[in-house]
């Protein structure tokens, strides 16, 4: 009992101490943003902002939640992280950070990206950051998956992943928001199994996007950049990959999938718009969600708001999972996808006929 209280309390340190952080550096990094050429100007009609805004708030998030790790570090561990795959983790989100960096100021082309996020990936991998078991649903016993297999399961996911939190910072606060909410959900399922240091690890990016949510939620004052949500990016699809439980069941392996259902779901309708409309699915486009939602009248804040309620539901529907509670979470679930539905139907509706809304 004393030893889950003072597990409690250390992740309510770190929370705070990267909360703190991130909230007094962002304002220096809103200041960096100028000097380094770190600016996102608005020079097409997919900019959801009209005046020149700094975009290296992702300094603030990266200085904060790696000191929040680094003195989880020295704490000294519990098993469920090694030094070995931290280190890996460490290294990783520091190369993603400098290169989405480097992004914001000289714009690198996107597979320039894609060849440092699969290097980030194929780090992971060497450093044993990747998923090597699985329960055999029969049997109930562990079995170890092909290391061919589990490379690509790897790779596929921390670059899946580090772009689809890229993808759906499109409006002000909806990344840092969700990242929020994802890294909570998670941390909360990684307590409750034991898995403390990944729990704490996950507090800590929490604190640091909440930190930083301040100035960027609408009227946003500055924007995370690619240094932040393809660091954010990597950092949850790294973590995940050591897993909130400790079981290797598929539902286990696959809770952090339920927890980062809408943007991935955002993401895979991007890429089949896009090749269905023959361009190149790392093109950018107004077809997200978060762009329906306000083409219907939500308005700025409601749209972000309505994301963050529909991705706290399919986060719940995580941890309903992870206590056995299956009925429960599909239920949940059922009700977050109905929801996407709507809006997405709702928006398909208004481009065809603005009549047929009223018939219904």
């Amino acid at each position: 009992m004393i030893f889950e209280e003072q597990m409690v309390m250390r992740n309510f340190i770190i929370f705070c101490i990267t909360f703190g952080l991130a909230f007094v550096l962002t304002p220096l990094a809103i200041k960096l943003a100028r000097p380094i050429g770190a600016l996102d100007v608005p020079e097409d009609n997919r900019r959801m902002h009209a005046v020149t805004m700094p975009r290296f708030g992702g300094f603030a998030i990266y200085i904060s939640s790696m000191t929040g790790i680094l003195i989880m570090l020295s704490y000294g561990h519990n098993g469920s992280i090694s030094g070995r795959m931290m280190t890996g983790i460490l290294i990783g989100g520091t190369i993603m950070f400098i290169m989405g960096a480097v992004d914001d100021i000289r714009n690198l082309p996107a597979r320039y990206k894609l060849i440092g996020q699969v290097f980030c990936a194929c780090l992971l991998f060497a450093f044993d950051v990747r998923t090597q078991w699985i329960t055999n649903p029969f049997t109930g016993q562990a079995v170890k998956i092909v290391t061919v297999v589990s490379f690509l399961i790897t790779v596929l996911w921390v670059v899946g992943i580090s772009n689809t939190i890229n993808l759906i910072d499109g409006l002000d606060g909806l990344a840092a928001g969700l990242s929020l909410i994802a890294t909570l959900a998670i941390a909360y399922m990684a307590y409750i199994h034991g898995r403390y240091e990944v729990s704490i690890a996950f507090m800590a990016l929490a604190g640091s996007c909440l930190g930083f949510l301040p100035f960027n939620f609408h009227p946003a004052k500055t924007f995370m950049g690619d240094c932040g949500a393809l660091y954010l990016g990597f950092m949850i699809a790294a973590l995940s990959l050591i897993g909130p439980m400790k079981s290797y069941t598929l539902l286990a392996t696959a809770l952090p999938v339920f927890v980062l259902a809408l943007p991935i779901i955002d993401t895979f309708l991007a890429i089949i718009r896009r090749r269905r409309g023959g361009r190149s699915i790392m093109e950018a486009d107004k077809g997200h969600l978060h762009h329906r939602l306000l083409s219907v009248g939500l308005g700025h804040t409601r749209t972000v708001l309505t994301l963050y309620c529909i991705s706290a539901i399919m986060g719940m529907a995580a941890v309903m999972i992870s206590r056995d509670l299956l009925k429960e979470a599909v239920v949940l679930f059922g009700i977050a996808v109905m929801l996407i539905y709507v809006f997405m139907k709702d928006q398909k509706l208004s481009e065809e006929n603005p009549c047929e809304r009223n018939k219904e």
